[in-house]
């Protein structure tokens, strides 16, 4: 048997053997990249409906707040305020702060500087109201301003809204 047979042999079986070793190789970082592509791709819809669905109870919260507000406003002027009255605010306040805490764990900044610009402005308006049903306002705080403050608090919230919409990709950037 000549040497360079058996070396010729032997380098093809190997040749063989490597190829199928490489081939296999190459095919499992594939299927891994595959896979790591697919739960990137589930983790993404997952994070933007975890955002939707906090983005959708805020606004309608701060939107029931700011109502309360005003409805409260409204009592204030023509009847007086009665507990159940003074209830329901504080409950549309508590949505509020409770859906407001939850964005401050998953906005990105761009929405939550809006959200934060909405939750402060409702807290203001909240306290004027508050200090004109004890009958203590601060300096210049009337049922008129206090009114004023709470119908600018809707330019804040449609600037939430735009923001929102806009992380979650339904709104182009303008």
């Amino acid at each position: 048997m000549d040497p360079s047979a058996v070396v010729i042999a032997v380098t093809g079986v190997a040749g063989t053997l490597g190829a199928a070793l490489l081939t296999q190789r190459g095919s499992e970082r594939a299927k891994r990249r595959e896979i790591d592509l697919v739960r990137a791709h589930e983790d993404a819809r997952e994070n933007r409906a975890l955002r939707r669905t906090c983005y959708v109870e805020l606004n309608r919260d701060a939107r029931q707040f700011t109502t309360a507000l005003n409805h409260h406003l409204r009592l204030m002027r023509e009847r007086g305020v009665e507990d159940a009255d003074r209830v329901a605010l504080d409950a549309a306040k508590s949505a509020h702060r409770d859906r407001y805490s939850e964005a401050q764990m998953i906005a990105p900044s761009t929405v939550l500087e809006r959200a934060s610009a909405v939750n402060q402005a409702l807290n203001r308006v909240y306290g004027q109201v508050k200090r004109l049903e004890r009958g203590v306002p601060g300096p210049g705080e009337t049922m008129e301003s206090a009114s004023r403050a709470q119908h600018e608090t809707w330019e804040a919230l449609r600037a939430m809204r735009i923001a929102m919409r806009r992380d979650l990709g339904v709104s182009p950037e303008d």
